[in-house]
C-alpha cells in the first residue's frame, strides 16, 4: 500500500496555503481532478493546438467549490466556529453542507426561491443544512448573509471568505503540475468571479516559485442574461439557464478585471443558446457531462474559434495549449439534460422491431 496516499488539497499544497499545525484539516479528499485531452475541440481550434478540460465535476460534491470549502471550514473550526452560513445558487450550498457535516458543525443556507437546480438543493438538504428559500435573487441572499454574520457568531463561507479563494487556486497548481507549465490560455465561466480570481492568483504564485515558466491569458465568459462585468453595471434581475453563474453583482468583480487586464485576456458573454449547443457538443463529442454553467467555457471557446482569435497565435509558435474549466458535474442539473435531449422512444418488446429501429 502506498504510504503517501492522496488526502486532499490542504495536505498536498500546504506550503501555499494559510494553514499551520493547529489547523484541523476537514477534508473529503477533494482536488486531484483529471485534465482531459479534448480531441474534437483541439481539431476545431486548428493544427498544433491542444485543448484540455479541467473536470472539476469530479470533486466530492461535484463542483470546484470543494477546493475552497475544505479550507474555509478547516479555518472556521480552527477559530472554534459552531455554525457557517452562505448564500447560494446551488454548488456552494452543497459543498458547505457536506463539509460542515464532516466537521460536525451547523450549516445555514439562503437560496433564491425557484432559482436552484434540484440536484444541488437535494445535496444541501441530505447533508442536514438548514435551507431557507427567499423571495429574491442571489444578490439579495448574499446581502442578508453579510448582515447576519455581522451581528451573530456565524462564519460566512461564500467567496468573500478569503480562505475560499486560497483553496480554489490549487486547481491552477494541478494544471501546471500535469502539463509541466501553465497553459497558453485558460477559458472559464464567470459568475461571482471568485474562481477566475483564484486561478490567476495560483498561476502567479507558481511562476514566482519557478514552478511554471509563463502565465496564461485568462479568458472568462458570462451568460448574456447575467453579464454585469461585460455590461459594466450590476444586473438587477439576472436570467440564464446556467444557474450556477446567474449572478447580477459579482463579489469578486474588481479582482476578475485585474486577472483579465494583467493577463491581457478578456471577459465576454455567450447566449443561453450558445451554452446549450456547447453543452451537447461536450457530451456527444468528448464524452464529458458537465452542468450548463461549465459549458459557458466551451461556448466561449467556440465563439473565439469562430472569430479566428487563436489563428495569430498558431502562426507564431508551434503549439498552443488551451485549458477549459468545467466547474460542475452534469448531474447537478439533470432536469436541463432531459429538456435538452429527445426522450427514449417507446418500442414494443419485439426482436425484429428493435433490430429495424437500430439499423441492422
Amino acid at each position: 500500500m502506498n504510504a503517501k496516499k492522496y488526502k486532499g488539497i490542504i495536505q498536498k499544497y500546504s506550503r501555499f496555503l494559510p494553514v499551520n499545525s493547529k489547523t484541523p484539516i476537514i477534508t473529503l479528499n477533494e482536488g486531484n481532478t483529471p485534465l482531459i485531452y479534448a480531441g474534437y475541440l483541439s481539431r476545431l481550434v486548428g493544427k498544433n493546438s491542444e485543448v484540455y478540460l479541467k473536470y472539476e465535476g469530479l470533486n466530492p460534491t461535484g463542483s470546484f467549490k470543494d477546493r475552497g470549502m475544505t479550507l474555509a471550514i478547516s479555518k472556521a473550526c480552527e477559530q472554534k466556529a459552531t455554525a457557517v452560513i452562505c448564500a447560494s445558487t446551488g454548488n456552494t450550498s452543497a459543498s458547505a453542507a457536506a463539509y460542515a457535516a464532516r466537521a460536525g458543525i451547523k450549516c445555514i443556507v439562503l437560496i433564491p426561491s425557484g432559482a436552484i437546480a434540484l440536484g444541488k438543493l437535494s445535496q444541501a438538504l441530505i447533508h442536514g443544512a438548514k435551507v431557507l428559500a427567499i423571495k429574491g435573487n442571489f444578490d439579495d441572499a448574499l446581502n442578508l448573509v453579510k448582515e447576519i454574520t455581522k451581528m451573530f457568531p456565524i462564519t460566512l463561507v461564500n467567496s468573500l471568505n478569503p480562505y475560499r479563494i486560497q483553496g480554489q487556486k490549487t486547481a491552477s497548481f494541478e494544471i501546471c503540475d500535469y502539463l509541466g507549465n501553465a497553459p497558453d490560455f485558460q477559458i472559464m465561466p464567470v459568475g461571482n468571479a471568485g474562481n477566475i480570481t483564484a486561478y490567476w492568483e495560483g498561476y502567479k504564485e507558481y511562476k514566482t516559485q519557478g514552478l511554471s515558466k509563463r502565465l496564461p491569458v485568462m479568458l472568462g465568459f458570462q451568460a448574456a442574461g447575467a453579464a454585469p462585468i461585460v455590461r459594466g453595471k450590476p444586473i438587477n434581475n439576472p436570467e440564464t439557464i446556467a444557474t450556477a453563474i446567474r449572478i447580477g453583482n459579482p463579489a469578486s468583480w474588481k479582482n476578475a478585471l485585474l486577472a483579465r487586464d494583467e493577463s491581457k485576456g478578456l471577459i465576454d458573454l455567450v447566449s443561453d443558446k450558445q451554452i446549450l449547443v456547447a453543452y451537447r457538443i461536450l457530451a456527444e463529442k468528448e464524452g464529458v457531462f458537465a452542468e450548463p454553467a461549465s459549458a459557458a467555457s466551451i461556448a466561449g471557446l467556440l465563439k473565439l474559434i469562430k472569430k479566428g482569435y487563436f489563428q495569430r497565435y498558431l502562426t507564431k509558435q508551434q503549439k498552443i495549449r488551451i485549458v477549459c474549466i468545467l466547474t460542475g458535474h452534469g448531474l447537478k442539473d439533470p432536469e436541463r439534460a432531459i429538456k435538452t435531449i429527445q426522450p427514449p422512444k417507446l418500442m414494443r418488446a419485439d426482436f425484429k422491431t428493435i433490430i429495424k429501429e437500430i439499423g441492422y
